[in-house]
């Protein structure tokens, strides 16, 4: 077998999806977020949610009928519930998927909601191998778990292993809640993304960020940045989460936020997408607030509907304030494009897949989101129509990602 240790050069060769990478003790941690990003956040879901490995994967060619990974897992936990699954580790070959593993041990953080109070319970690495696998030049994608972060510590394969060429497919950059990071799929390749992002036949890089789409401007200078020739961005579901805003203040924040992507992809299409249908806040403001019952882990809405008249927001006002804005804005701007959120998932689909906590899809909502939005976005004539194979990729104002070193000196590697 041959062994290959994670350092920067050798994550920036075989990662996709990831933005920056950070020596740690055991290896390299990926992040969603760029380093500039992280020292301006000073939230810890923030932090816990651009770590967590939504979309990143090793993209690799080889003959290797073996592969192994070696990596150190760090789950949430909350006190009092009962541990949910384990995060997974998806296998693609050829794009077709091959199987998946988790590992075992890890480190634990455990959260106690009633006081915010976090601890964490240190474990060892794990390792998932895949084996069986065909003996011919193949390409081969591990996705790592998307509800996970994960340190990545070694790869191994009884064969050598080489990066698949960047820039050979076109780039999809996606920003929104915990949605689009994933909760609730069952796998890293599962989400609503990575599956539209399978059938459209595009790139993804997800900065879907669980509890945390809230307009951030670190979050849009981030997408401004990063390299992409296609954009969408679905915005709302956690401004009413968590109370943030009132609708005197949203409209213009909306503006800031894509004026700020507009600075560095000043011709890419954008699509601006709505929330999709979440019943208990589509007329009752938030904020939410976590539940442990019967029936297992749940959200609750603690606003009054009356409270609307004060401006404070509901899922159908930010739909409302979301397609003015776009309206107003599409006059001046081609590229720039609308989509409701609940064509994505709406009335019927929740009397036939509720949402299991009040709040996130399942895998089958899941699925039928991806496969809405694929046909709606990716097919000949959406707004995010992928560009023509053999075509030059779109011009982005942006700089590589940098690849860091924890406390330590900083190397920087184009991926």
């Amino acid at each position: 077998m041959i062994s290959l240790p994670f350092t920067p050069a050798l994550a920036a060769d075989l990662l996709r999806g990831a933005l920056d990478v950070e020596r740690t003790a055991h290896g390299v941690l990926p992040h969603r977020l760029p380093a500039r990003a992280r020292t301006q956040n000073t939230d810890a879901q923030v932090a816990r949610a651009e770590a967590m490995s939504s979309g990143v994967r090793l993209v690799l060619r080889t003959r290797a009928t073996v592969v192994e990974l070696t990596a150190l897992r760090t789950r949430v936990a909350h006190e009092g519930a009962p541990p949910g699954p384990d995060g997974v580790y998806d296998l693609l070959v050829d794009g077709r998927p091959a199987g998946r593993r988790s590992v075992t041990g890890g480190n634990v953080l455990l959260m106690d909601l009633s006081t915010g109070a976090t601890e964490t319970r240190p474990g060892p690495v794990g390792t998932v191998r895949f084996a069986g696998l065909p003996a011919r030049d193949k390409d081969v994608e591990i996705w790592l778990p998307h509800d996970e972060i994960t340190e990545l510590v070694s790869l191994r394969a009884d064969a050598p292993v080489e990066p698949r060429p960047v820039g050979d497919r076109t780039v999809w950059l996606h920003h929104g809640s915990s949605i689009s990071q994933g909760s609730a799929a069952a796998g890293p390749t599962t989400t609503w993304p990575a599956v539209a992002a399978s059938l459209g036949g595009v790139d993804l890089v997800n900065l879907g960020l669980s509890g945390s789409a809230v307009l951030d401007p670190f979050v849009a200078r981030a997408l401004r940045d990063t390299p992409a020739d296609l954009i969408s961005v679905k915005l709302g579901i956690n401004i009413v989460n968590l109370d943030l805003m009132r609708l005197r203040a949203f409209g213009p924040a909306v503006h800031g936020f894509l004026d700020t992507i507009r600075e560095g992809h000043p011709r890419t299409p954008l699509l601006v997408v709505s929330p999709l249908l979440c019943p208990m806040h589509e007329d009752t403001p938030g904020p939410s607030a976590p539940e442990l019952g019967e029936d297992g882990f749940g959200f609750t809405a603690l606003g009054d509907p009356a409270e609307r008249d004060t401006g404070k927001l509901t899922l159908t006002v930010i739909r409302e304030e979301l397609a003015r804005v776009v309206e107003r804005r599409a006059a001046d701007d081609p590229h720039l494009h609308y989509l409701d959120g609940l064509s994505l998932y709406g009335h019927a689909d929740s009397a036939e897949l509720p949402l299991p906590d009040r709040l996130h899809p399942d895998t089958a909502a899941h699925h039928r989101i991806g496969e809405r939005f694929a046909a709606y976005a990716f097919t000949p004539g959406g707004p995010l129509a992928p560009r023509p194979t053999g075509s030059p990729p779109r011009p982005a104002a942006a700089p590589a990602p940098s690849w860091r070193s924890r406390g330590g000196s900083t190397g920087v590697r184009p991926s």
